[in-house]
């Protein structure tokens, strides 16, 4: 039974994704740096990080670079504007689409989400986007509504960038210092 699921669940579709690229970043490494901004840029976009399988792509590169010596800081750096670009980009969308998300079917199906959401940012604010950042399942979506429900660009924008460094760290340090300490 756990080899089935193995085989045809969730663990074989992530080892698809993560083995050949984990493979890639070893054999060349000036390309971890690029591939760990693509994958936590493409993560951070509303909807597109549903399906990339990018928290733990991040989490096994910060295997790596304790494992191989890659350099964390270059990793870290690329992981957090990565991050911090595609939280951008999806409260820009938030902003600029809002009369039209407000009127899709989505939103007219559900028109309790929308005041829940602009009750969330006017009671956390800033607080809210720093506290999802390590929410999973509200990671990517928090910008978009942020930007609908109109927050201020400037606590927008230092409360991402600030939990963008903290998330790629919160990311990258474990796996980097275990397996440092592990290997011989």
């Amino acid at each position: 039974m756990k080899d089935t699921l193995a085989n045809h669940g969730v663990l074989a579709i992530l080892n698809e994704w993560i083995a050949p690229v984990l493979s890639f970043i070893q054999a060349h490494e000036a390309w971890a740096a690029p591939i760990a901004f693509l994958l936590a840029f493409l993560k951070s976009l509303a909807f597109v990080s549903l399906i990339i399988p990018g928290t733990a792509l991040l989490l096994a590169i910060g295997g790596l670079i304790g494992a191989s010596g890659i350099a964390f800081l270059p990793i870290w750096i690329a992981i957090s504007i990565g991050a911090a670009l595609g939280d951008w980009v999806s409260y820009w969308l938030g902003r600029r689409y809002e009369a039209t998300m407000r009127r899709s079917r989505f939103a007219l199906r559900h028109p309790a989400l929308m005041g829940r959401a602009e009750a969330f940012f006017r009671q956390w604010g800033w607080l809210g986007i720093v506290g999802c950042r390590f929410f999973g399942p509200l990671r990517a979506t928090v910008p978009l509504v942020a930007g609908l429900s109109a927050m201020p660009p400037l606590a927008f924008h230092l409360s991402n960038w600030a939990s963008a460094f903290l998330w790629a760290g919160a990311l990258l340090l474990p796996g980097a210092t275990t397996a440092k300490m592990l290997s011989p």
